[in-house]
């Protein structure tokens, strides 16, 4: 049960962080100028990076989960 937990968590964690990840490299880059994209940049990484790390905690937790049944399998 652990595994099937672990992947459902890694493969939402994988989209939430892919997709937001995506968003704000293509928010950061939709100015004019470099000096635009920075100066946007504080805006982005508050709206885009909250769901990143989100889903990277996702990520985290659901490997943790899948490297744990794996060993309790290899232990039976």
């Amino acid at each position: 049960m652990k595994g099937v937990f672990g992947g459902i968590l890694l493969g939402v964690g994988i989209l939430i962080a892919g997709a937001s990840g995506i968003c704000t490299v293509g928010a950061m880059f939709m100015g004019g100028s470099a000096q635009e994209a920075l100066s946007m940049a504080p805006m982005v990484l508050a709206f885009g990076g909250i769901p990143f790390a989100i889903g990277a905690a996702l990520v985290y937790v659901g490997r943790m989960l899948l490297r744990e049944a794996k060993s309790e399998s290899e232990g039976e």
